[in-house]
């Protein structure tokens, strides 16, 4: 046995937005990975256009930075719940964890998800409290709340002893002394703790070769990409391999090329030993969690236990009647080989097919898990409509009890929206937990919901708290079914013939409720142009023209003034729709529509219930 002294594996993890794509930035360039003159983005991690676009981390990004003679290889990951599978996986490359906290708002939701399974994985950790030059800043409070977290959640002694290091990412500096000012420093204290306090790669240097995959990556030249850790032995290019999958099952294969990574980039290597992160071409049907093992001994390895979906909605080939105008790929075909090709990497998601050819059932670990996957399809020139999401139930096995997913939701909101918020979640069978107010003015609220009591509760959130309010949520448990939640109390206001909107049909329309459309709007029959504020649907009649007379006078036809329509995003649609409604995605519009058109027919189905 043997360790690599000059090498740490370390993975960034933290809540969301408590800055750590920003911290690998500084950790980057204070690290000389960027030439002088060298034109860097910031987050220059967040590499694909959706995450730089919300300025959030969707996938988990390899980097290494040298520090003096170590070589640090950075794993930054997804702060958000529904990106949980792809920490939970990260964590078997790496032998510690740099947990970030915001030195305001203090430990949340995901700050408790993944360091209880970094815990439970025995990383050792490193603290660092981040913003510490944000107003209304409390790092010592914050620090005592994180040792609370790591009692609660049964550290170990060793685990307990945890090195902070107070620092502001976007400024760039790190001290051991949050009193001290310390504005022109730099991160050196964060990297002199990783090198002291993470645990050096051990393993055997010249038993049989062992890779553990955890993550794939895909390249149009090469294929795919297996990105994993060597565990024993040394790693060749184009060494013959037994893969072991997760199933038992072996193959046998052939490593192509070995990358490991520098800076931002991966750059071929002769050869790769214990702890090593590399990336490995050549063996085409690799699938997260499988081990390539020598040969002469073949061993798998265990492989973590990623959580089940809690939400699941059906994908289905578009059938309204602008169907096929727009998208490039439109068939059941396609559709199916994308879901599949999507559940290889995306290992929270599942696809099911259904009993029509055209419908297939996804599940995942949110509705913003759904909503990326719906968003990227579209990017890419698919053309399909979903359903409403819903939750996905069990039995009990011992009493045959049904159950459902419940969600930890924690709060912060200023303390005169604390009525509103409170009624609200009380219709939609919320438990409050805990409850208590800051400094700031702002009062902070835990509670326990029933995951459908949160399906649109984000939007009514931001308009009961004038945009003031801050929401987070993670998955909690499963507990027995807490009775019915009232849905959207509104109808919806639906076309009445295929055609297009004018602003005097729509300006008729306007009275009946909020609209969705502008003049100019091609609609069909059945599709959702605007919400009514009574319970039924209202079918109105937007395309409707001005019939001329002969006579004209002045002033009789006064310019008619609309009211700025509502234009809905992706996420907020989904939202809005209920049971009986779908949206529409193409490349270049989202519709929501009725799932039957025609005005007879629904009300036919009405009848009959």
């Amino acid at each position: 046995m043997g360790i690599r002294t000059n090498l740490r594996n370390v993975a960034i993890i933290a809540h969301v937005d408590h800055g750590k794509t920003t911290l690998v930035d500084q950790l980057l360039k204070q690290s000389g990975t960027f030439r002088a003159n060298e034109t860097v983005a910031d987050r220059v991690m967040d590499s694909n256009d959706l995450e730089r676009e919300r300025g959030i981390t969707i996938l988990a990004k390899n980097t290494s930075v040298m520090y003096h003679d170590t070589k640090i290889n950075i794993i930054d990951t997804p702060g958000h719940a529904d990106f949980g599978g792809e920490v939970e996986r990260i964590l078997m490359m790496v032998d510690g964890v740099i947990l970030l906290v915001d030195a305001f708002e203090g430990c949340m939701p995901q700050t408790r998800f993944v360091l209880k399974k970094a815990i439970g994985l025995g990383k050792k950790p490193v603290v660092v409290v981040n913003k510490i030059d944000r107003p209304g800043a409390r790092p010592a409070e914050v620090v005592d709340e994180i040792l609370d977290l790591f009692i609660e959640l049964g550290a170990d002694e060793s685990q307990l002893e945890f090195p902070v290091v107070y620092a502001s990412g976007r400024d760039g500096y790190a001290t051991y002394d949050p009193e001290e000012d310390c504005r022109d420093g730099n991160m050196e204290p964060v990297f002199e703790t990783i090198v002291k306090e993470i645990p050096a790669p051990e393993g055997d240097f010249d038993g049989p070769t062992q890779v553990l995959f955890s993550n794939i990556d895909y390249d149009q030249f090469v294929g795919r990409i297996g990105v994993g850790r060597v565990e024993r032995g040394v790693l060749k290019p184009n060494m013959q391999v037994v893969v072991c999958g997760r199933d038992g099952s072996t193959r046998n294969a052939k490593i192509g090329k070995v990358y490991q990574y520098q800076g931002l980039k991966k750059v071929e290597a002769e050869s790769a030993t214990i702890g090593d992160i590399v990336a490995v071409s050549g063996i085409t049907d690799l699938n997260i969690g499988e081990t390539a093992c020598s040969p002469d001994c073949v061993e798998a390895l265990p492989f973590v236990k990623i959580d089940e979906p809690t939400v699941s909605m059906m994908f289905m080939v578009n059938n309204s009647p602008f169907a096929g105008r727009e998208g490039k790929y439109v068939t059941s075909r396609n559709i199916r080989e994308r879901l599949f090709k999507e559940v290889e990497t995306n290992l929270a998601m599942r696809v099911e097919e259904t009993d029509s050819t055209d419908t297939f059932k996804v599940s995942g670990r949110g509705e913003l898990h759904l909503s990326i996957l719906i968003e990227n399809m579209r990017r890419e020139q698919f053309e399909f409509q979903v359903s409403s999401p819903t939750v996905i139930y069990k039995k009990d096995e011992n009493t045959g009890e049904l159950l459902e997913p419940m969600e930890h939701l924690m709060i912060e909101v200023p303390e005169s929206y604390v009525g509103a918020v409170m009624e609200k979640l009380g219709k939609r069978k919320a438990e409050i937990l805990n409850m208590g107010t800051r400094d700031t003015g702002t009062t902070h609220l835990e509670f326990k919901i029933p995951a459908r009591g949160l399906m649109g509760y984000r939007s009514e959130f931001m308009t009961d708290t004038n945009g003031n309010g801050i929401l987070n949520h993670v998955f909690d448990s499963y507990e027995p079914y807490k009775g019915d939640i009232p849905q959207r109390p509104q109808g919806s206001l639906v076309a009445h013939e295929t055609g297009e909107a004018t602003a005097y049909g729509l300006f008729n329309a306007q009275e009946r409720g909020r609209l969705f459309i502008g003049p100019g709007t091609e609609v069909y029959e059945g599709m959702i142009v605007g919400v009514s504020p009574k319970s039924e649907d209202i079918t109105v009649n937007v395309c409707k023209k001005k019939q001329m007379t002969n006579t004209r006078a002045a002033g009789s036809d006064e310019a008619l003034k609309l009211t700025p329509h509502s234009v809905l995003s992706l996420e907020q649609c989904l939202e809005f729709i209920k049971n009986d409604e779908y949206v529409e995605v193409t490349p270049e519009h989202i519709r929501m529509r009725k799932a039957i058109l025609s005005k007879e027919l629904r009300m036919k189905k009405a009848s009959k219930k």
